[in-house]
């Protein structure tokens, strides 16, 4: 276990039917690949240790026996497996035939837990050998003890304290109210399903629907465990499909038809952390009677195996990508068109750079009036070339509403801002922050101005990386009266404009790739030969970097020790240790001293998980110590 990483495992051994001492020797070899892989968590399927397609031979005595001598023999070798396991088997209690799983760890049987749902339709016929038990939880006499028997267990990891399990058995997940849900509000972070779920065409598909909604909802990780090969083929044929979600998101899965262990990791921490955050998980329910068992695990593993996205705001590339950056881009049109139809206004008012920023939200507004039926000329699109503005961005500009078809203004602010520093007595040689932010607060000045004097609404451009930041003028291209940008980090913003350059074609294109292709830079300082002097990421680090930074320090929480362990793997090979730490100790220590800046941001639409409004998701005391945090990334 690592930073709330468990290493689970789902395992479906080849078995003979009725053979348990052959089954019993797939099973430990199963057990022992999964210790070498590290698991902390091992799953088998529904009655693996006979098979589930005995049919009446679960009556005879012989398989029943052969069955409990198998499970002791199992139970033993787990002693210093460093996992918790749990395996299917048949067992008898007062009389009565149960379908159970048994959980094991350290040498012994810690509890059964019997099936509740017991499927007698169509090819499965349950009730003619098993019995349902809805009981409460007993004790009942196994191996020379007194073994724990029932449905309420939790079962609680001495050495993570958030590695919290219980468990369900095949049909129980395909009912409309599955225990697992009293599970998860009992506390079980992780949920093992025991399953022999037969194949037939299409089924797979629906398994994978059901489990990752199951997760979801549960906001749980749900562990599923699926006979197959060796079960016997008269009537049904299974295929194995064993599966790991988090969240409802697919970590892992079986190949069908392929015996095998599918592992991958479990983020316990951030289960607990995304509960705690929803103040509408625990509703309150009576979970009376549910018991707490303890066990110890630890695997021997180093790295993890489940992938960690370089950029996490960012989809998959593909169909995927497309899909989300057209549902932001109208999200951000339908949210200005709704403000510029509230207010009344005549025209949208914003500043053009020819960066990033300023294009995607021209793109927006473009949607949003075309959205609205209006004449594209009502977006006054604004240049306000100054001492640091090159004629590759000027020029960009100047295409870039052309081929859009706007309203297309150039304002030169040098004269105007020269002005200003005889007004303050302010050197122009002296090229401090008054020097760079008297041009942002100019540009916002002449925005605002020509806003009131159209009738119209300044547009905000800033990102939500700057926000994040504090790269931004106060008051400066900081204030607007809607910020279409303010929830679309920087990595986004790079794949919104690619998309809509490919929709949009022709010179709007040609004029957007150059723009991507262009270094990211406020342009506040002279240029040098021509070119931009001042780079952003050379100043305040990699987006990238503060990107996937921001994702899991404020979306999920995770301390700084953790998040610097996920960028070790993510960036393997590309930044050095020394840089994700620098990196790393700047994010925290800009996020905390900018809040001040978020505090007071204009609205803007959410388009994410994560969005910094101080009215939303972000409530953020603009004098909050970073001490603790600074302390533990400093010290990595």
């Amino acid at each position: 276990m690592k930073h709330g990483f468990v290493r689970v495992a789902a395992a479906t051994p080849r078995i003979r039917v009725a053979d348990t001492r052959f089954n019993t020797d797939s099973i430990l070899s199963c057990i022992k690949q999964a210790k070498e892989e590290g698991a902390e968590l091992l799953v088998f399927p529904e009655l693996c240790i006979c098979g589930y397609t005995c049919g009446d031979l679960f009556g005879q005595d012989v398989l029943l026996r052969g069955a409990s001598e198998a499970l002791r023999e199992i139970a033993a070798a787990t002693e210093g497996a460093g996992m918790l396991v749990f395996v299917g088997v048949p067992l008898k209690v007062n009389g009565v035939l149960y379908n159970c799983a048994a959980a094991l760890n350290s040498g012994k049987v810690l509890a059964f837990i019997p099936k509740r749902h017991l499927p007698n339709y169509a090819e499965f016929y349950e009730k003619r050998n098993f019995q349902p038990y809805s009981g409460e939880n007993i004790r009942i006499p196994f191996g020379g003890e007194e073994i724990p028997f029932g449905r309420k267990f939790v079962f609680r990891c001495r050495e993570e304290s958030d590695f919290t399990v219980a468990a369900e058995l095949c049909e129980d997940l395909w009912v409309p109210a599955p225990p697992s849900v009293s599970h998860a509000l009992a506390g079980a972070n992780i949920i093992v399903n025991l399953s022999a779920s037969d194949e037939t065409a299409g089924k797979a598909e629906y398994r994978r629907l059901l489990v990752r909604a199951q997760s979801a909802k549960t906001v749980s990780g749900y562990v599923y465990a699926d006979a197959g090969d060796g079960e016997s083929t008269t009537d049904m044929v299974f295929s194995g499909h064993d599966l790991i979600c988090e969240n409802g998101e697919i970590l892992a899965e079986s190949a069908l038809f392929a015996n095998g262990i599918t592992c991958s990791e479990i983020d316990v921490r951030r289960l607990a952390f995304e509960r705690r955050r929803m103040n509408t998980f625990y509703d309150g329910s009576d979970l009376c009677g549910y018991e707490t068992i303890s066990f110890s695990a630890g695997g021997a593993w180093e790295s993890l195996s489940r992938p960690v996205s370089r950029l996490p705001f960012v989809p998959s590339s593909g169909r995927a990508l497309d899909n989300r950056a057209e549902l932001i881009l109208s999200m951000q049109a339908a949210g200005l068109k709704k403000r510029l139809e509230h207010t009344r206004a005549a025209t949208a008012v914003l500043g053009i750079s020819g960066g990033l920023d300023s294009a995607l939200a021209l793109l927006v507004c473009v949607r949003a009036f075309d959205a609205l039926g209006k004449d594209r000329k009502g977006i006054l699109a604004v240049t306000m070339p100054c001492f640091g503005t090159t004629d590759r961005t000027f020029q960009n500009s100047l295409h870039l509403m052309r081929a859009l078809g706007v309203t297309s203004r150039t304002i030169p602010i040098a004269d105007a801002v020269r002005g200003h520093f005889k007004d303050i007595g302010h050197d122009e040689n002296v090229r401090n922050a008054a020097y760079e932010n008297a041009q942002a607060r100019m540009r916002t000045l002449v925005l605002m101005d020509l806003a009131n004097d159209t009738n119209g609404l300044v547009v905000g451009t800033g990102d939500l990386s700057e926000l994040a930041l504090g790269w931004a003028t106060y008051n400066g291209d900081h204030m607007s009266m809607y910020g279409v940008n303010a929830s679309v980090p920087k990595t986004l913003v790079k794949y919104l404009i690619r998309y809509e350059a490919m929709r949009l074609g022709g010179e709007a294109q040609a004029v957007l790739e150059d723009v991507l292709d262009t270094e990211i830079s406020p342009e506040l300082l002279p240029p040098e030969g021509g070119k931009i002097a001042q780079k952003t990421e050379e100043l305040v680090g990699p987006y990238e970097l503060h990107d996937f930074y921001l994702y899991y320090a404020v979306r999920w929480g995770f301390p700084p020790r953790k998040v610097f362990f996920l960028a070790q793997t993510a960036f393997a090979g590309k930044y050095a240790d020394a840089v994700l730490k620098k990196w790393l100790v700047s994010f925290y220590r800009r996020f905390f001293s900018q809040q001040f800046k978020r505090s007071c941001l204009p609205d803007g639409v959410k388009i994410g998980s994560v969005a910094l409004s101080p009215r939303g998701d972000w409530r953020m005391p603009s004098d909050a110590s970073a001490s603790l945090w600074l302390e533990e990334a400093e010290n990595l």
